[in-house]
């Protein structure tokens, strides 16, 4: 036996075999607002969720109070690894812990939810990847589109050929902030060297920590975060995986405090012969959550809308009032993707198949974000080189 089959008998053996019927154990590695938002959705679906970590008292004390009866709570998230009773670990951290705690977890035998993007950068990507395929572990990236019903159905529609050839399709996500980052005081103990982590280095700073999103070392901004559920849609209805190219502009940073620019539009060349670009614009006015994103497939026969919660297909047409000949519309059905998308996961978890978004569809779009935030930063129209796996 080799070094590679050792190594992942070994980890699927350090994993339980569970019954048909018998409640998976989860813990949640992260426990702020999406952290406790996934661990009440695992415990809705019939999810035991028996463990919390997270390195601010705080987020760790409101977790506990949403996990099941009886959980354990952790500082340090290799100690929840450890424990024996856990199938899935649920990670829920800033971006930058993301691939390191995957590939932890599965090297601990353990099933994961990782939280989008997958990764920090290109690189760490691949190493989960690496990581998953090697040890044998189910590993749900967590772009939930892939198992909402009315995507589904969306991407039936796509694959039906009743757009014809598309070449072009323009998306965007439009909402507010504020005009600084909030400034909130720390109310509890905080582990900062741990949550800095694999990043850069620097004295604690309460804004850093609680605006996380809005600083390059530790995410990139709502132009990441935003386009991790858009560009996987596109991909995903496209049938495309890698990009052949990336640019990106961007405004001024118009909050305060912040490293990203809030308004910024990305345009990505596909070797399927059609262009994708996504623009995040959040100085525009308030949007209810049905309407504020939108992804346009300009096809040759006709133009699909899909946005959070809707579809529509408009055939050609010279008429002055177009029609849809086919819609739907289902408002405040969005957070059914995320039960729909925990259940696939334990359904994979029991069966050993992959779920609906595996670390390789997390990576041709973690790929992408990457590839524009050099872009973006340098100013460069940024390559894709498969072969060598990185951008160029």
């Amino acid at each position: 036996m080799n070094r590679r089959m050792f190594a992942a008998t070994t980890a699927i053996s350090a994993g339980r075999i569970l019954g048909a019927n018998e409640q998976v154990r989860a813990g949640v590695i992260g426990s702020g607002g999406r952290g406790r938002f996934l661990s009440a959705n695992f415990k809705e679906v019939g999810a035991e969720m028996a463990a919390v970590c997270d390195v601010y008292e705080p987020n760790l004390e409101a977790g506990l109070r949403i996990a099941s009866t009886g959980a354990r709570r952790y500082g340090d998230y290799r100690r929840l690894l450890e424990d024996k009773s856990i199938d899935i670990a649920v990670i829920a951290t800033p971006d930058h812990w993301h691939a390191q705690m995957a590939v932890d977890a599965v090297e601990a035998g353990k099933d994961v939810y990782l939280e989008k993007p997958m990764a920090h950068s290109i690189a760490e990507g691949f190493r989960v990847i690496e990581a998953a395929r090697r040890t044998g572990r189910v590993v749900q990236v967590g772009m939930q589109r892939r198992s909402f019903d009315l995507f589904q159905e969306a991407k039936q529609i796509v694959d039906s050929g009743a757009l014809g050839d598309v070449r072009l399709v323009n998306s965007w996500w439009l909402n507010k902030t504020p005009a600084a980052l909030p400034a909130k005081p720390l109310t509890g103990k905080l582990d900062w060297q741990q949550w800095l982590g694999p990043a850069p280095k620097a004295p604690l700073d309460p804004a850093r920590f609680l605006n996380w999103y809005w600083f390059w070392d530790y995410s990139g901004g709502l132009m990441i975060s935003q386009a991790a559920h858009v560009v996987d849609s596109i991909v995903w209805l496209m049938n495309s995986t890698y990009p052949a190219a990336v640019t990106c502009a961007g405004g001024k940073v118009n909050m305060a405090g912040a490293d990203v620019p809030e308004t910024t539009t990305m345009c990505i060349e596909y070797p399927e012969n059609y262009m994708a670009v996504f623009t995040v614009g959040y100085k525009a006015m308030r949007y209810n959550l049905t309407n504020d994103q939108l992804k346009q497939f300009h096809g040759s026969k006709a133009r699909f809308d899909v946005g959070r919660e809707s579809y529509a297909l408009y055939p050609e047409s010279n008429a002055l009032d177009m029609k849809p000949s086919v819609e739907k519309r289902k408002p405040g059905s969005f957070d059914s993707a995320t039960r729909a998308h925990i259940r696939n996961l334990l359904d994979c978890v029991r069966s050993r198949k992959d779920p609906n978004a595996t670390v390789e569809m997390g990576q041709h779009t973690n790929v992408v974000l990457w590839m524009a935030s050099e872009a973006l930063r340098s100013g460069r129209r940024i390559r894709w080189d498969g072969s060598g796996k990185r951008a160029v």
